[in-house]
């Protein structure tokens, strides 16, 4: 009898509205992942012929030259390396992969909020129903990025670059799955869900991770500015030999903002201890600085001179420890824990997790960029790996200790009823 019932009437408005939230799942999904590949590539391109205009105003070179170039450096973003002169070069300019990863974000945002209505709602995604919706919009958002760019390095590419269409398009595919992918979970409502099913240790435990990650960032770029400040007339220097005039010396600056991450990278694997190569039989850690000739580079001026080191510097090892406690700190400070257990746990898990992403980060900075010695440029990730799981671990459980037994001498003096079984 039910479906005699006439059916509620809704507004224009209402049915718009419902109709921008259930596009053709394919097509949009689709469309999304290349539109992602295009929005960073055609700015690439852009600046491609804009640096060939301003390094000799079009004297040499063809514009499909300027746009190869640019193409190929988004390429590089994508860790396809590329060969120069018959020298591979992969170390991979983190600041443009950024710019791309923030793309796949804001487009899968986009993508999820325009398939949300497809699929079960929200209370029978609650109840176990099973969902497909965001694993689909996933996998051809996917396949939408990582066919434009082995599309890309087929266009781009020649007998004498040489990029690699197996690691581009395997890069592609893991960054637009990974981003692209979350901001689909995140737009469609479905993230929202699936967060609330997570246990609340390992919320908390994640939450203190990406505090630490973030402190250690900030303190390493805080680091890394410092030295370059200190040296900065070496710098400019560099600049000024490199014989470029005031245009190819804008964008060059701006080309070197793309290469900052992995500067940043390097300045918090020096802080934490182990350092790491410019060149192969080099060393640039607190305890000891051994470099030979270096390329002209203009970041390069922040590198402590060579020799022995000044006594105080291996005290900023004690740097990684304090962020990681600082970091635990605030988090347990805005979720408060009476449980030891669960609050080493949150801290350990915490530190953890940070040390395996401020790893990742390093083992992605480094590469080759030139020929001979300079094939080996960037730190050790193993050493790393070990320095920062001891930095953040150390540092981490300590705060936690201490303001788990100050918020139970508080907490439980305030509310003695609430401590019951703790």
């Amino acid at each position: 009898m039910t479906s005699l019932l006439t059916p509620p009437t809704r507004s224009a408005e209402e049915i718009r509205a419902d109709l921008a939230h259930r596009r053709p799942l394919v097509l949009t999904a689709t469309l999304g992942g290349i539109a992602a590949a295009a929005a960073t590539l055609v700015v690439c391109l852009a600046v491609g012929v804009v640096g060939w205009f301003l390094t000799d105003a079009g004297a040499h070179g063809t514009p499909s030259e300027a746009l190869r170039t640019g193409a190929l450096g988004w390429l590089s973003a994508h860790f396809s390396g590329v060969h120069v002169r018959g020298t591979l070069v992969t170390a991979v300019p983190l600041g443009l992969t950024l710019v791309c990863a923030w793309t796949l974000w804001r487009t899968g945002l986009r993508v999820g909020d325009s398939i949300s209505g497809h699929g079960p709602d929200i209370h029978r995604i609650g109840d176990g129903e099973r969902d497909l919706t965001v694993p689909l919009a996933t996998l051809l958002f996917t396949t939408g990025y990582a066919v434009s760019t082995v599309l890309v390095v087929a266009l781009a590419g020649t007998a004498t670059t040489q990029p690699s269409d197996a690691r581009a398009a395997l890069t592609a595919a893991l960054l637009s799955a990974c981003v692209g992918g979350t901001g689909i979970a995140v737009g469609s409502g479905r993230a929202a869900v699936w967060v609330s099913l997570v246990p609340a240790v390992a919320r908390a435990g994640i939450a203190t991770a990406r505090a630490i990650v973030l402190g250690w960032l900030l303190v390493s770029t805080v680091a890394l500015v410092a030295a370059l400040a200190l040296d900065l007339s070496t710098a400019a220097n560099l600049l000024s030999q490199l014989g470029t005039d005031a245009g190819g010396g804008v964008l060059y600056s701006a080309l070197t903002l793309l290469v900052l991450p992995n500067a940043v990278a390097f300045s918090g694997s020096y802080l934490l201890g182990p350092g790491f190569a410019v060149g192969a039989g080099t060393l640039v850690s607190p305890t000891a600085v051994m470099v030979g000739p270096l390329p002209m580079f203009p970041l390069l001026a922040a590198l402590p001179d060579g020799g022995d080191t000044p006594a105080w510097t291996p005290w900023l090892v004690l740097l990684g420890p304090l962020t990681a406690a600082l970091a635990v700190v605030l988090v347990q400070r805005r979720l408060p824990v009476l449980r030891w257990e669960e609050a080493i746990v949150r801290a350990l898990s915490g530190g953890v997790l940070a040390a395996l992403a401020f790893t990742m980060l390093a083992s992605l900075a480094g590469g080759a960029v030139g020929p001979g010695r300079m094939r080996e440029v960037g730190p050790s990730s193993f050493d790393v790996l070990v320095h920062a799981l001891t930095c953040f671990g150390v540092g981490a459980v300590t705060a936690a200790a201490a303001m788990t037994w100050w918020q139970r001498r508080t907490l439980l003096a305030e509310e003695p009823g609430e401590g019951t079984g703790v």
